[in-house]
C-alpha cells in the first residue's frame, strides 16, 4: 500500500493516538504470554479444563499486528512531539513552544496542590497551652494571602489550559499513516 501523507490537526492526533493506545492495550492482553494470562492460556489441565486459542485467534497474526500499532505510535508520537517544539502560543507577555507550556501548565498543577495545603494550614492557628496559659503561634502566612496566591495560580492555570487547548486545533500534525 501506498504512503500518503495526511495532516492532523494536534487534538486529531491525541485522540488517534489514545486509540493505538487502547489496540495495542487490546492485543497485549489476548497474548499468552501476558502476565495476566500465563496462568489462564497454560496449555496444561486446570479445575476449568483446558483453554487454548480459539480457532479464529491467530496469536502470530496478533503480534505482527501489535509490533505494527506500536511503531504507528511512536511514529504519530514523534509527529506529536514535533509539532509541541514548532507551535507557538503567547503567555504571560511571553512565546513559549507548546512544550514549554505543557511543562508550565504541569507545574503550576503542583503549585495549586501546594498553594491548597498552604490554605489548609493558615485557615487555623495553633494553640499550645503551656504553663495554665494558651501561646499562640502565627501562621508563617495569613489565610488571606494564601487564598489569594492560590487564586492567581488557578486563574493562570485556567488561562493556560484554553489556550493549550485552541492551540490544538490550530495546531497542524504531520502524520504517515500506512
Amino acid at each position: 500500500m501506498k504512503e500518503r501523507k495526511s495532516t492532523l490537526y494536534l487534538y486529531e492526533a491525541l485522540e488517534l493516538r489514545a486509540e493505538y493506545d487502547g489496540r495495542i492495550k487490546t492485543l497485549k492482553d489476548c497474548l499468552p504470554e501476558t502476565k495476566q494470562n500465563r496462568d489462564r492460556f497454560s496449555f496444561g489441565r486446570d479445575d476449568e479444563g483446558i483453554r487454548r486459542p480459539s480457532p479464529d485467534f491467530d496469536v502470530a497474526s496478533a503480534r505482527k499486528e501489535l509490533r505494527k500499532l506500536e511503531l504507528k505510535r511512536r511514529k504519530l508520537n514523534n509527529s506529536i512531539q514535533q509539532a509541541n517544539f514548532n507551535h507557538f502560543i503567547d503567555f504571560k507577555a511571553d512565546s513559549i513552544t507548546l512544550n514549554e507550556a505543557l511543562e508550565t501548565r504541569k507545574a503550576l498543577n503542583e503549585q495549586i496542590g501546594e498553594f491548597h495545603n498552604q490554605v489548609m494550614n493558615s485557615a487555623y492557628q495553633r494553640v499550645i497551652y503551656k504553663e495554665g496559659r494558651d501561646i499562640v503561634e502565627e501562621n508563617e502566612i495569613s489565610y488571606t494571602d494564601s487564598v489569594r496566591d492560590l487564586e492567581k495560580a488557578r486563574l493562570a492555570f485556567r488561562e493556560l489550559n484554553r489556550k493549550l487547548r485552541l492551540a490544538s486545533f490550530e495546531t497542524l500534525v504531520d502524520f504517515q499513516d500506512e
